[in-house]
C-alpha cells in the first residue's frame, strides 16, 4: 500500500531528536506559555519575514482571532463582508461567520484554483472590509493587482496560509508576510506539522498582534484582568518544541515535494487526466511559489479513478468533495450558482505526495494513473 501521507515515516525521520524534544518539555514541568512557545514564535516570525508571530491552538482559531482583532480595532463591525474564494476549506468560512461577518463567495480561476483576481471588484460593496486569500494546495495566491484593489477600496488583506508554509512569491516574500495578517495551521498532515493541533498568526501590525495575543488568552493582558471577550486558544509547549525542531528542514522537505510534483507533471500522460494548473510554465513545479502540500488532478469520473487506484494499492484523498456553499451548515447559501467551484469539487483527486515518498513509489503512482481508462 502506498499511503497518501505516511505520518509514521515522517515522524520517524525526525528521531531521536523529536522524542528528546518532547522529553525535554515533560522534564521541565512547564506546558503552556513558556520558553518553547517563545522560541518557536521568534523562529517562525523570522522564517516568514514578519515582526510578530502568535502561537494559537489551530488554524481556524488563527483566522477567527485575526477577524475578532479587527473588530476590536473598529476596522470591522458585525454584518461587514469578507470576500473569500468559494472553493476553500470550510474553516475559512467558519472564521468569518463565527465573528458575525458575511462571507462573499468569489469563484476561483481554472488556471490556478486560487481566487480569480478579475472577479474581486464585482463583489465589492459598501460593507466590504476585507479580502481573504487562500494559498490553496500550497500555491501562493498573490495575483498582480490585488494590493491595488485593496488600497483603492481601503480593504484589509488576510492570508489563509494553512496549506502553504514556506511558499514564496517572486518579489514579495514568503506567504504569511504578504497581507495585513495571516493564519497558519500546523495540523499533523501539513508540510510543517505538529503532533496534534496547532496554529499561528503572523503580522507586522503591532496593535493587531497585541490584541490577538490577548484574545487567544481569554482576552487577558495580565492574569485575571480581561480586556476582551477572548478565547482559550494557545499553542502548547510540546507542539512548539516539535515545530521548532521541524522548521529548519521545511525548505528541503518542500523541495522534495517539488521534485515529486515535477515527475508527476512530466510523466503522467493519461489524456483523461487534468494536471494541476500552474502560475509559471514549464518549470513551475520547481518554482518556489508552490510547496505542493497537495498534488491535485481532475477527472470527470473522479470516484471511479479513486477506486481504481485503491485497487492498485494507492491511497488517494479528495480535497474537498463538497464546497462550503453546498454544506448543510450553510443552507442560506445552498442556492448559489458557482459553476467553476462546483466543477472543481466534483472532479478533484489528490495523489500521494510527501518528502518521504521513494522514487519507486512515485513511479508506481504514475504507471497506475496512466493505465486508467473508462
Amino acid at each position: 500500500m502506498i499511503k497518501f501521507l505516511d505520518i509514521q515515516k515522517i515522524t520517524a525521520s525526525f528521531e531521536p531528536e523529536l522524542s528528546a524534544a518532547v522529553k525535554r518539555v515533560i522534564k521541565s514541568g512547564w506546558f503552556l506559555l513558556g520558553e518553547e512557545v517563545n522560541n518557536f514564535e521568534k523562529k517562525y516570525a523570522e522564517f516568514t519575514g514578519t515582526k510578530h508571530c502568535i502561537g494559537v491552538a489551530n488554524g481556524l482559531d488563527a483566522l477567527r482571532i485575526i477577524l475578532s482583532s479587527y473588530i476590536e480595532l473598529g476596522i470591522m463591525n458585525e454584518g461587514d463582508e469578507v470576500i473569500v474564494p468559494a472553493n476553500t476549506y470550510i474553516a475559512s468560512i467558519l472564521a468569518i461567520t463565527d465573528n458575525r461577518l458575511k462571507p462573499v463567495f468569489a469563484e476561483p480561476s481554472f488556471s490556478t484554483y486560487n481566487l480569480d483576481i478579475s472577479l474581486i471588484e464585482s463583489h465589492i460593496t459598501l460593507r466590504t472590509r476585507a479580502i481573504m486569500v487562500v494559498h490553496l494546495y500550497g500555491q501562493a495566491c498573490w495575483p498582480a493587482g490585488l494590493l491595488e484593489i485593496a488600497e483603492k477600496y481601503n480593504l484589509i488583506v488576510i492570508e489563509d496560509n494553512a496549506q502553504a508554509a514556506g511558499a514564496c512569491t517572486d518579489t514579495s516574500g514568503r506567504t504569511g508576510s504578504l497581507g495585513n495578517a495571516a493564519g497558519h495551521s500546523f495540523y499533523p498532515g501539513k508540510n510543517l506539522g505538529a503532533l496534534g493541533d496547532g496554529g499561528a498568526i503572523t503580522t507586522d501590525d503591532d496593535d493587531l498582534a497585541s490584541i490577538a495575543r490577548s484574545i487567544a488568552n481569554y482576552g487577558s493582558t495580565r492574569k485575571y484582568v480581561h480586556d476582551y471577550q477572548g478565547l482559550n486558544s494557545r499553542l502548547d509547549e510540546i507542539q512548539a518544541a516539535v515545530l521548532s525542531l521541524k522548521l529548519p528542514r521545511l525548505d528541503s522537505d518542500n523541495q522534495r515535494r517539488r521534485e515529486i510534483a515535477q515527475y508527476y507533471l512530466e510523466n503522467i500522460k493519461n489524456p483523461e487526466i487534468i494536471l494541476p494548473p500552474l502560475l509559471h510554465s514549464p518549470t513551475s513545479a520547481i518554482n518556489f511559489s508552490h510547496i505542493w502540500h497537495l498534488f491535485v488532478i481532475r477527472h470527470p469520473q473522479r470516484d471511479r479513478l479513486q477506486q481504481y487506484l485503491a485497487d492498485q494499492g494507492i491511497q488517494t484523498l479528495i480535497h474537498y468533495p463538497v464546497p462550503p456553499h453546498k454544506q448543510i451548515a450553510y443552507q442560506e447559501y445552498n442556492d448559489l450558482l458557482l459553476p467553476v467551484t462546483e466543477k472543481i469539487h466534483r472532479e478533484v483527486l489528490s495523489l500521494p505526495i510527501s518528502p518521504v515518498m521513494s522514487d519507486n513509489e512515485v513511479e508506481v503512482v504514475v504507471r497506475a494513473v496512466n493505465s486508467f481508462r473508462l
